[in-house]
Parts: C-alpha cells; structure tokens; sequence
C-alpha cells in the first residue's frame, strides 16, 4: 500500500543541545513519526553582497551626492523601530 506525504513548512534553530527547536507548533498528534528535511544557508550575505559592482557604485554615488544632505539632519528622523508592524514574508 502506498503511502503518501503532507508537506509542512516552518521555521526553527538548533539549540545549544543541537536539538531542533520549531519557531511554531506544528498541526501534528504527538508522537507521530514524521521525516524532516533541514536546509541550512551555505552563506548569510548582506543585500549589499548581492549587488553587482555597478549597482554598489551606483548606490555609493547617491549617498555621496550633497543633493541628500538634508537627510542628515536629525529633524529629519522622524520614525522609530516602534512605528509600523513587523513583515514576516511568508514566501
């Protein structure tokens, strides 16, 4: 008889312990036998170390030019980490 498989995706961290710990509790009944399946990034790379070296030059021109220079002025910080909500991309 075959056998067929839900796909569940979550989030998770190896703890200290080295025992994965899931960001969410899963719609499973405990001690249900389940196969898991873990990628792991090869590298954690900043937005900027995806840029190509035409688009870093680019970026570094506009912050250099005086045009934003306004920007710099503290009358200008007018939001905190408290405004808005958090994005969580599901994707």
């Amino acid at each position: 008889m075959a056998t067929t498989e839900k796909a569940i995706e979550t989030t998770g961290a190896v703890a200290d312990d080295r025992r994965l710990l899931l960001d969410e509790p899963v719609p499973i009944r405990v001690g249900t036998k389940v196969r898991v399946l873990i990628l792991v990034p090869e590298k954690v790379e900043s937005a900027l170390d995806q840029l190509d070296e035409e688009e870093k030059e680019w970026l570094r021109t506009a912050a250099a030019n005086p045009a934003f220079d306004f920007l710099k002025d503290p009358e200008e910080d007018i939001y905190t980490l408290e405004d808005g909500r958090p994005f969580h991309d599901a994707g």
